[in-house]
Formats: C-alpha cells, sequence, structure tokens
C-alpha cells in the first residue's frame, strides 16, 4: 500500500530516476529492446512444447464507436462483381486498399520511441523537432524492422484475484503485479515482453461505452514504472493502454505518466489495446503463462509506431 498520494514531484523524481539515456550510447534507438539478446531469443524458442498459436490482437477497427472515433479505412477496389483487369485477358482478381491512424483506443499497435515526449524531448534525449511533418528522424519504429521475439509473459490481473476484470477507479499498484506473479507461478525476468490483462473486453461487455463508466479504463499507478524498470522489461503490451483513464486528473504536468516515463524516459516500446482474452483462455489450458512471442510491426520509415498482430506460441 502506498502510504500518500503521488505528485508531479514524485513522477518527476521517477522520470529522472528510471531514464536509460546514454545507457546503450548516445546514439541508441533500441531502449529496452537491447534486453532481448539472440541467447535469450534462442531460449525462449527452445521452451514450445504444443506449437499452439494465439493471436494478441484486435481486428481491424473500421466500425466506429465512442474509443474509435477515426475509423479505420477498408475499400474494395477491385471486386469480383467486375474481377476483370483492363488489358489483362483472361486474369480475374480482387484487390482492396487499407489506410488506418493507428494510435489510440481501437488498433491494436506498437508505439515507437518517437511517440511521446516529456519537456520537449524524447528518448535519449532527442529534441521533439526531429520529428517532421514528413516523418521522424529518430527513435522510429524501423529500429523493429527484423520483429521483436523472446519470452513473453502474461500477468493476468483478473486471473490473479478471482474477478471478472480490474475495478478502473483503482490503479493497479506494484503489489498487484508480484501478486500475480506468486499467484500465476510465473516469474519475470530480464528480457521479457510483459502482457498486462486487465479485463477490458469483458467489463466493456457489461458497462456500455457510450457511458461515463463505460469509457474508464483500468491502468497501472506510475509506481509500477519503478517496477519495470527494476526487472528489465524489454516490451510492455495490454489490453488497456497502460494508463488509467480518464487520464490528465491525477497530476497537472504528468497526464499519462507510464507513457511517458517509459518511452521518453526508458525507451521501453508499448503496444496498446491487444486482445487477450483467447491468450488469457490458452493459458489456463496450458497451465503455463510464460511463451514465445513475436511481434513484427510494419517497416514505416519514419514511423511514430506501427498496427501489429502478436503471436503467442505455446
Amino acid at each position: 500500500m502506498m502510504s500518500k498520494p503521488w505528485t508531479d514531484k514524485d513522477v518527476h523524481a521517477l522520470f529522472e530516476r528510471v531514464k536509460n539515456w546514454g545507457r546503450w550510447g548516445a546514439g541508441d534507438e533500441q531502449g529496452t529492446l537491447n534486453y532481448i539478446t539472440p541467447e535469450r531469443r534462442a531460449k525462449a524458442a527452445a521452451a514450445i512444447k504444443s506449437g499452439r498459436t494465439v493471436s494478441c490482437a484486435r481486428n481491424f477497427p473500421v466500425h466506429p464507436h465512442p474509443e474509435n472515433p477515426y475509423p479505420a479505412q477498408h475499400h474494395m477496389v477491385i471486386a469480383g462483381d467486375d474481377p476483370c483487369i483492363p488489358g489483362i485477358k483472361g486474369l480475374e482478381v480482387s484487390t482492396d486498399y487499407i489506410g488506418i491512424a493507428f494510435h489510440g483506443m481501437a488498433s491494436s499497435h506498437i508505439d515507437a520511441l518517437c511517440h511521446v515526449f516529456v519537456d520537449g524531448k524524447m528518448y535519449n534525449g532527442h529534441p521533439a523537432t526531429d520529428v517532421k511533418s514528413t516523418g521522424a528522424r529518430r527513435n522510429t519504429i524501423m529500429c523493429a524492422k527484423d520483429g521483436i521475439v523472446g519470452r513473453g509473459v502474461l500477468l493476468d490481473l483478473p486471473a490473479a484475484k478471482g474477478v471478472p476484470f480490474v475495478d478502473p477507479d483503482v490503479e493497479v499498484t506494484t503489489t498487484d503485479l508480484e501478486f500475480a506473479e506468486k499467484k500465476l507461478r510465473v516469474k519475470v525476468e530480464e528480457g521479457d515482453i510483459v502482457l498486462i490483462r486487465f479485463g477490458r473486453d469483458v467489463r466493456r461487455d457489461s458497462v456500455p461505452t457510450s457511458t461515463p463508466e463505460g469509457q474508464k479504463l483500468a491502468g497501472l499507478h506510475a509506481e509500477c514504472v519503478d517496477w519495470l524498470h527494476g526487472n528489465r522489461v524489454a516490451v510492455l503490451g495490454g489490453d488497456g493502454i497502460h494508463d488509467p483513464l480518464p487520464s490528465g486528473l491525477r497530476y497537472d504536468h504528468w497526464p499519462i505518466p507510464i507513457h511517458m516515463c517509459a518511452l521518453a524516459g526508458m525507451g521501453l516500446h508499448l503496444m496498446d489495446n491487444l486482445d487477450l482474452e483467447g491468450l488469457s483462455k490458452a493459458c489456463a489450458q496450458e497451465n503455463r503463462w510464460s511463451f514465445f512471442l513475436t511481434v513484427a510491426p510494419l517497416r514505416i520509415e519514419g514511423g511514430t509506431g506501427s498496427p501489429v498482430n502478436p503471436i503467442a506460441v505455446f
């Protein structure tokens, strides 16, 4: 239990405490991905047993709703009602177009380290002005162009606590994360890709998103940043956005402290809006809460992130 409520001063001290600027060199753009060594990848792959695979992504979000004010676009270019390509006799095909503004509440995506700034600077002290109207010059998603592969761990908070979902009015603390480790018999190790399930989708089924209560989202208390830093977590993912919603009510200058401390301070990539319901069921059935995980961001030069479809392999 925390002895007193945190203040802006506490979060500022936290940010300074966990900063990894210069840790892997002044020109580093990988951040905590440096923790995933070839040896750790090989060890994670060697732990595959059943070969079962589970997607951790949501469907392409084309339908508008309160969490998706700018729906993704999916249009047919050539369809089966007129599949012929002019000038190519006998060739019948179907083709389509997709477009998406993936940051936000609807799309499963990964944030690059150029996505969030603190006092005009991003990870490793680079200025926000290095992100131009034509794309970012530093800390882009291209640092993960060869994929993010390693040991995944699911901290399934509802399963550990025996509840359907985490109450969004109560921020998750370090004690909660350690309780989940103990209850699920799994220990977060250096270089792990940690996924945290709050039970967002279970709650959404019972509380309409069109109501103020339905628009709340469970998340981590800022103190969890120390835990992530101390455990040398390589990537953090979750079925929410890590920071509780509504945001901006707890601190004056740190509206999203998890994003700000993780991306700009630690260089910790974040995966938002994952679908962890299938993974939760698979972990329970396989009786293991760690697995091989592969994440393949799109190769977007200058990109501030990318849609992703993480795949867990048991």
